[in-house]
């Protein structure tokens, strides 16, 4: 498969924040079929997941020190992370970490949409994002849950420079994607009906395998629990996982 596309605003990144990035990389290592790289110097730890020799994904320890969770982090891609560092906060949103530069590959920016999520913003220099993404084992698909549905879209519009689409707009589903038809990117749902009051909007990343209950049979061996169970969708066999520390994510097939 061509590398992915990348353009601004598309999900170019994952990262995992992790208090036990050994058992991390012993989990989707098994599960993914990822290779843990060694630590750059100067990265404070950061290292990259590949599979099969292409970056899928990053990792970073999480100490305890900052109060933030065990979690996977979508990063958005821009052409000028100060600009959309500036938009965010004139558009409802937070600035966690103002942009900074990482070495030669980049410069990036934390942040926080009007409904909570967490949100990095990823301008490239010597390194884009994902070399492979869309296949068994890597991420296939990126989906923010708010209650704040229209105040994210907006949003995403007009600091990500998102194209958005309603792809349904009905009082069950209420759902806007980036791109439409093949070329959808990312979604937004409105999680109003099941998202409690005072939980936070959050993104999740769908990773593709090649059977969903198998998968979630190996999530279990593996020290990780069963959130959600499978089932079938329009969009594929869907479930919800937690790795041994509790980070969620979920789990696509047939896609």
């Amino acid at each position: 498969m061509p590398a992915p596309t990348l353009v601004p605003g598309a999900p170019c990144w994952i990262d995992l924040y992790s208090s036990n990035t050994e058992a991390a990389t012993a989990f989707y290592g098994r599960l993914f079929g990822w290779s843990a790289q060694p630590p750059e110097e100067g990265f404070g730890g950061y290292f990259i997941f590949t599979k099969d020799g292409k970056a899928v994904a990053g990792c970073m320890g999480n100490d305890g020190q900052s109060g933030a969770p065990d979690a996977w982090t979508v990063h958005l891609l821009t052409d000028d992370v100060e600009a959309t560092a500036q938009a965010t906060s004139a558009n409802g949103g937070q600035v966690h970490v103002p942009p900074m530069q990482v070495g030669e590959n980049g410069s990036f920016a934390m942040l926080g949409d009007p409904g909570g999520a967490g949100i990095g913003a990823w301008q490239a220099s010597a390194v884009t994002g994902f070399e492979v993404r869309n296949e068994v084992g890597t991420a296939n698909w990126f989906e923010l849950h708010t209650r704040d549905y229209d105040t994210s879209v907006a949003f995403y519009r007009d600091v990500f420079k998102w194209d958005p689409h309603v792809a349904s707009d009905t009082p069950e589903f209420r759902y806007t994607t980036l791109g439409e038809g093949e070329n959808q990117l990312a979604g937004i749902m409105d999680a109003t009906a099941f998202l409690p009051d005072a939980a936070p909007a959050f993104w999740s990343v769908y990773f593709g395998v090649d059977d969903t209950d198998a998968a979630l049979e190996q999530v279990n061996e593996l020290g990780g629990t069963i959130e959600q169970p499978a089932m079938d969708t329009p969009y594929g066999r869907l479930a919800q996982a937690a790795d041994p520390t509790g980070t969620l994510f979920k789990l696509v097939a047939g896609s």
